[in-house]
């Protein structure tokens, strides 16, 4: 099974970018999502998982929310990266590895990961880091 081009596109920007699909989607729902939210795991979250799913704790994680239009996110043919480099917040004690980072719908709790992936090279977390995803971070639809 596999999508067009085009419509790959479709659903990223959709997502991403809150652009409507003409005749099969829009965003007008009372109160759709206007922020997209980051988070950095420890290891795969998988396909069954949540945002919650070995999520990193250091001391001061927080997830990161992304604006869910082209100023956070740049859609172009069936890829989507982050408009920015996005910052988490600075650890102020424990330790962590960020190996995979997952995009969901919450900023907290087990929210719904749209998309997941790996995070290269991973990420070493100790006192003072501040972890950091950068433009180059990439999601491709296909």
């Amino acid at each position: 099974m596999s999508k067009s081009n085009a419509y790959e596109t479709d659903i990223l920007g959709l997502l991403f970018n809150a652009t409507p699909i003409s005749l099969v989607a829009d965003d007008t729902a009372t109160t759709p999502l206007t922020n997209l939210y980051l988070a950095l795991h420890s290891s795969d979250p998988g396909e069954a998982g949540t945002q919650t799913t070995n999520e990193v704790a250091y001391t001061s994680y927080a997830r990161v929310a992304v604006a869910r239009t082209s100023g956070g996110f740049t859609v172009s043919g069936n890829s989507v990266v982050l408009a920015a480099d996005v910052d988490f917040p600075a650890c102020t004690g424990s330790t962590a590895t960020a190996t995979h980072f997952s995009i969901g719908s919450l900023a907290s709790g087990a929210g719904k990961i749209f998309y997941s992936g790996t995070v290269t090279p991973n990420i070493s977390i100790s006192t003072g880091v501040t972890p950091r995803l950068t433009t180059g971070t990439t999601i491709t639809e296909d």
